[in-house]
């Protein structure tokens, strides 16, 4: 029997490969490395961190960090509104998405070019901060729900990967087929598109969850109750202002320095409010791939 010989590389092309996979480990390790010193940080003790022992593992291992923010009344509601803006948010966006992006990736739909020059303005330019104030509150969006859901509910890039989407796997003879049997766009966009098109609706889903759950700066400007906060604006008031509600202290005050307690909160609140995207980002990585060489396509 014959066997067959292995190509033997050049010693050149080893050498290339063995320096790119240098590089990518090193990149690994500065990606990677701040997140094991975060998560290590907040299972240590508060005399660790503030000592600056904590460098992989965690040291003097303890719960404190986590005790003190889960204990806080305000990290609760913050996490009960993130989460709300996120589910609604995604929610409205994507359903507002899929109802801009179809249409114009019909070529028989009369002003789709003008509409798609329309949005790539406003992917350049940008009426500015007080402009946007202005249009916000004279809607009376002002210190309520409605002003982290709307204003920023569409994303252009968003748009036009569900363009594309659309373009590339609809067929115009599907919606001929279905104007024959009398169903109307309404329906065909409901029943056809919809069931074909769980891979960018689940790209468009995580995409907007993402930005939704990370938005902090319009709840900053437009949100007045403290009620209506999203936890993004507690984890600015403990890692700007450097501010720890006397709540978070309850049990541990007598045992640690207040610098340290603080410091660790950093650390355990940061874990908690990456929890839901790093949960949610396994199950849709797939699409979310599939959904970037999409966007890389010409339609």
């Amino acid at each position: 029997m014959k066997t067959m010989k292995k190509i033997r590389e050049p010693l050149s092309d080893r050498v290339f490969l063995a320096c790119i996979y240098v590089i990518l480990f090193a990149i690994l390790v500065i990606v990677l490395y701040p997140l094991v010193y975060i998560v290590s940080s907040s299972f240590s003790s508060p005399q660790a961190v503030v000592a600056g022992r904590v460098w992989l593992l965690p040291v003097e291992p303890s719960l404190k960090g986590y005790t003190a923010v889960l204990n806080n009344p305000r990290v609760w509601s913050g996490y009960g509104n993130s989460l709300f803006y996120m589910a609604a948010g995604t929610f409205i966006s994507v359903l507002l998405t899929i109802a801009i992006a179809y249409p114009l990736s019909k070529r028989s739909f009369h002003g789709r070019t003008v509409l798609m020059y329309l949005l790539i303005v406003t992917m350049i330019f940008s009426g500015g901060l007080i402009p946007y104030y202005m249009t916000v509150k004279s809607l009376g969006l002002i210190d309520t729900r409605w002003a982290l859901l709307l204003p920023q509910a569409i994303a252009v890039w968003q748009v036009f990967v569900a363009k594309t989407f659309f373009q590339e796997t609809i067929p115009e003879e599907l919606n001929e087929a279905a104007d024959i049997d009398g169903c109307s766009d309404l329906r065909f966009l409901w029943s056809v598109v919809i069931p074909l098109s769980k891979p960018i609706v689940a790209v468009l889903a995580l995409m907007y969850a993402i930005a939704a759950w990370n938005a902090y700066f319009d709840a900053l400007i437009f949100l007045k109750s403290a009620n209506l906060y999203p936890l993004q604006l507690i984890l600015r008031e403990i890692l700007i202002q450097n501010s720890v509600d006397n709540s978070m202290m309850v049990d541990v005050r007598t045992m640690e320095a207040r610098q340290g307690m603080k410091d660790l909160l950093k650390f355990s609140l940061i874990v908690v409010s990456s929890l839901p995207v790093l949960l949610i980002y396994p199950f849709v990585q797939k699409y979310f791939v599939k959904g970037v060489m999409i966007g890389s396509l010409k339609g």
